[in-house]
């Protein structure tokens, strides 16, 4: 295996184990961010490394199309009321399903601006589609956690969008996110919960010369936790925009 193979391993979607439920749509799509974070983090570090292995990030683009495409069939199996939001959700989904396939026919760095904006909206998507459950009271919709207060729920939605790396510097620990502010204390306790993992030196450099910087990354269980609270108010770190004038049919299958 190379290191360009290793870099971008987007693992396949996994069935669920016997005797378990498969993930919420909504939870598959806050893991599925994390995947697009995960390839957008390689392809900077390639380009760091000036070692572009074309077929590797192809490949890896491919794979993470082919799983937004079965979450969008998913979410049109739950055969969910239409609503202008749940439309505009399905559409944003398939526009980034057919940018990250076009992704794999183009160089680096035209293809790390095809998925740039992925995780932020495959996220928002997840927040719409999850708040549509809930204004319809969904059968679907999952209870909310309750053992998160909003602080941490803001923490687990920025790391969810790909804002949060976490770095060391003279015996200490420093929190860094491009968006809302995340406490030190919240991330060790979200951790020490199993809601989220560190991996380390995989996100690029804060500046030219820097070291790499450890990326912030939902679990399982912090994507199965946020899925059951996203899109709610007040306490949602990111409230939902309104639609645009748009259709008001859900979005067929994709195929």
């Amino acid at each position: 295996m190379t290191l360009s193979d290793a870099l971008f391993d987007v693992p396949a979607p996994t069935s669920p184990a016997e005797g378990h439920a498969p993930l919420h749509p909504v939870a598959r799509l806050l893991d599925l961010a994390g995947e697009y974070t995960r390839h957008n983090d390689a392809l900077d570090v390639l380009d760091d490394l000036s070692v572009p292995d074309p077929g590797a990030y192809a490949r890896s683009a491919q794979r993470l199309a082919e799983q937004t495409t079965a979450v969008i069939n998913a979410v049109v199996d739950l055969r969910l009321f239409d609503h202008a939001n749940l439309t505009a959700a399905l559409t944003r989904l398939a526009q980034v399903a057919y940018l990250a396939d076009a992704a794999g026919h183009h160089d680096l760095p035209t293809s790390r601006e095809f998925t740039a904006f992925a995780p932020e909206a495959v996220v928002d998507s997840a927040a719409r589609i999850a708040a549509h459950q809930r204004r319809r009271r969904s059968g679907h919709a999952p209870e909310p956690d309750d053992r998160l207060d909003a602080v941490q729920q803001a923490a687990l939605h920025e790391i969810a969008l790909g804002h949060v790396v976490r770095t060391r510097s003279q015996g200490r620990d420093y929190v860094h996110s491009t968006g809302a502010r995340v406490p030190i204390g919240t991330l060790r306790s979200l951790e020490a919960n199993g809601l989220t993992e560190r991996v380390r030196e995989s996100a690029p450099p804060a500046y030219v010369g820097g070291g790499r910087q450890d990326r912030i990354r939902l679990s399982p269980a912090g994507a199965a936790a946020l899925a059951t609270v996203i899109g709610c108010t007040p306490a949602s770190a990111s409230p939902i925009q309104p639609s645009p004038p748009a259709a008001t049919k859900t979005a067929a299958r994709v195929r």
